[in-house]
């Protein structure tokens, strides 16, 4: 029977005042990945953002023309405006507080929930500044208003000072931010990186043509060629942006696409500047109320939705009955695309505002640039005849290659796709290209992997316990084991002679075993199978060993995961070194790690690490490694007898896990 029942269990072990709330800014000190997004180099750089973005929104609204931001040689940055200035009298609702400290020192709160300060503007949450202060272990603001300059200092989301009155300042108005982001939070040597704010102001300028934005940094901070001053005022916004991009670059058409519509009802506006380069890499950017949504969201998807139609619309017109199987891919693949616009209360996917979930913006926008885009096409019929021209060549390419990967695919699967074995997981992809199999010990580990995969992409084949060990059974044995059959079938290329590299169903063939000396033997075993029974699939560079952590790391709200004792020891003499209490967990098992863990350490490419597995080119130099596998892992166990006495005196007490 559970304690639940009995009443086995200790009622002091969770009582009242383990329950704590945290008030002011101290959530967004112990989780700052919950605002910011995390505490690497974009988080520290999204602080940068969020005080930026203020001070456009003045501009936007039309109450500032110019905007100053400096980084110091101490690593202190400044934004300043001329707009408005923060207000700095009384707030009605903290009696004793201004207006000024409220905004800096509570979450949500700002002049943004509504319209009635700004009609569209990039902070809506009211969090933004609060979250920098939060973050910051110095920050002073300054306001002009009213020919007076006042001045408040904060540390770590508290006031240092009261709000004072500095003195007259007749030709000065607006607000000027300094702050320094804390190394409690962001380490040491986390420092801004000059280029990259460069770059972030000067996107700002090309976002709203009717400012001016000033840049300065210390020249002992910069190491390339980024500019240690320079003004950014750009009267033809966007297209003046992807000028310069384009550089000179041939495109499908002498004249880019490139306009600006204002919505229904004064909703807000939409401003792009779109090419089709002949050569070159493509690109997209894609801004709402000047914050970047690198993500897209429902701006790009009217702006696809507006060409598409277009173009197809076109071919109508001309007789082009093939253009009806256009799609947005034939038409702005490879292109340089750049879409900026401003709605009233938008929708953000998270805080960090990767992508807009707006539902209203794809309508408005496809209803502005639509009319654009046809007059476009229309008003001059050569260049609309070789933009459709370019499209319906990339509509080729598509439909060829598609073709091809289909018949790859059905060659690589044909007479074996009924009898894949029912343990797999298969991703859902057509073609081998991009596609991973990940071979993972056990239901548990299986579970896991399942839940943490990318559907389209990869697939997951758990196999029970340490597999035969190929080097040293007769192949009759081979032939019986059920988890190497699996194996063989899953994969679809074959095995020895019959083995054929167009067959294989999948690019990467990931070992995926726990972090501990058993992971260590499956995954040698299963290396030894495909050494001998598929070298090719190795000498193609197809084999990976997965690197999932053994230990969870979490001081505060910095988390990291360790490799092995040794990358565990250095975590903690460096990022963990002198910051309180760090909480250590092992994980038993990858079994153990939740769906979440697996993905963003060990199975999300965009974070993990893998290993290849390689063999040399010349069988002069793999004879080294046949002999290698052949005495470690072949049927004469003296061979490894023999090693192991080699080494043994190398070998510590330390060294023995029990």
């Amino acid at each position: 029977m559970s304690d639940l029942f009995t009443g086995a269990a200790n009622p002091t072990d969770y009582t009242a005042d383990q329950i704590e709330v945290l008030e002011g800014l101290e959530p967004v000190r112990r989780r700052p990945g919950m605002y910011i997004g995390g505490t690497d180099e974009r988080a520290l750089h999204h602080l940068a953002a969020e005080v930026l973005d203020n001070s456009m929104d003045e501009a936007v609204a039309g109450h500032a023309n110019r905007i100053e931001v400096s980084l110091a040689s101490d690593g202190t940055l400044t934004v300043s405006d001329n707009g408005r200035g923060i207000p700095i009298d009384a707030h009605p609702k903290y009696p004793g507080k201004s207006a000024l400290e409220v905004i800096f020192t509570m979450l949500h709160s700002g002049g943004k929930f509504s319209s009635k300060a700004y009609a569209t503007s990039g902070g809506l949450h009211g969090v933004g500044i609060s979250v920098v202060n939060a973050l910051s272990d110095e920050l002073v603001v300054e306001v002009a208003r009213n020919r007076e300059l006042y001045r408040q200092r904060y540390s770590r989301g508290h006031t240092t000072s009261k709000l004072e009155k500095v003195g007259a300042a007749p030709n000065r108005r607006g607000t000027t931010i300094a702050f320094h982001p804390d190394p409690e939070i962001f380490g040491d040597k986390a420092t801004f990186r000059p280029s990259r704010l460069y770059r972030l102001a000067r996107s700002k300028a090309y976002l709203f043509r009717g400012v001016e934005i000033r840049w300065s940094c210390d020249p002992e901070l910069i190491s390339d060629d980024t500019p240690a001053t320079a003004v950014f005022q750009f009267p033809g916004g966007l297209a003046d942006h992807l000028a310069e991009q384009l550089g000179t670059r041939e495109c499908a058409t002498n004249e880019f696409f490139a306009g600006r519509a204002e919505f229904p009802d004064s909703q807000g506006s939409a401003e792009w500047a779109v090419a089709w380069p002949l050569y070159g890499e493509g690109s997209a950017s894609y801004y709402c109320n000047t914050i970047p949504t690198p993500a897209g969201g429902t701006h790009e998807a009217g702006l696809r939705t507006a060409l598409v139609k277009g173009i197809r619309g076109f071919a109508g017109l001309i007789g082009q009955k093939k253009g009806e199987g256009l799609t947005a891919e034939d038409v702005l693949s490879g292109g340089e695309i750049m879409l900026s616009v401003f709605i009233r209360e938008p929708q953000f996917q998270s805080q960090t505002k990767d992508r807009l979930t707006s539902p209203e913006a794809a309508k408005f926008v496809e209803a502005a640039i639509k009319d654009h885009f046809d007059h476009f096409l229309s008003d001059n019929m050569e260049r609309g005849r070789a933009l459709l021209g370019f499209a319906l060549e990339r509509m080729d390419e598509r439909l060829k290659r598609r073709a091809e990967k289909e018949i790859k695919r059905k060659t690589a699967t044909s007479g074996r796709r009924l009898r894949l074995p029912g343990k797999l997981t298969d991703c859902s992809a057509d073609a081998p290209e991009g596609t991973e199999i990940f071979i993972v010990e056990g239901d548990s580990a299986g579970g896991s992997a399942k839940q943490a995969r990318d559907r389209k992409t990869q697939a997951i084949l758990p196999i029970r316990g340490k597999i035969l060990n190929v080097a040293s059974a007769n192949r009759d044995k081979i032939g019986a084991n059920q988890e190497i059959a699996d194996l063989i079938q899953a994969l679809g290329c074959g095995t020895r002679d019959r083995f054929d590299p167009d067959a294989l169903r999948y690019d990467r063939v990931v070992i995926m075993t726990d972090a501990d000396v058993d992971g260590a033997h499956i995954a040698t075993l299963l290396m030894t199978f495909f050494f001998q029974e598929m070298a090719g699939l190795v000498k193609n560079g197809h084999l990976y060993l997965a690197q999932p952590p053994l230990y969870r790391l979490s001081q505060g709200g910095k988390v990291a995961y360790a490799r092995d004792d040794a990358h565990k020891d250095e975590l903690l003499a460096g990022d963990f070194s002198g910051r309180g209490k760090v909480e250590i967990g092992r994980f038993k098992g990858l079994g153990e790690m939740s769906p979440i863990q697996l993905r963003e350490t060990t199975m999300d490419p965009e974070k993990r690490t893998l290993i290849r597995v390689t063999l040399p080119d010349t069988y002069e130099e793999r004879a080294p490694v046949v002999d290698l596998v052949d005495r470690l892992m072949g049927r004469n166990p003296e061979h490894r007898f023999n090693f192991i006495q080699e080494r043994a005196a190398g070998v510590s007490e330390d060294a023995i896990d029990v």
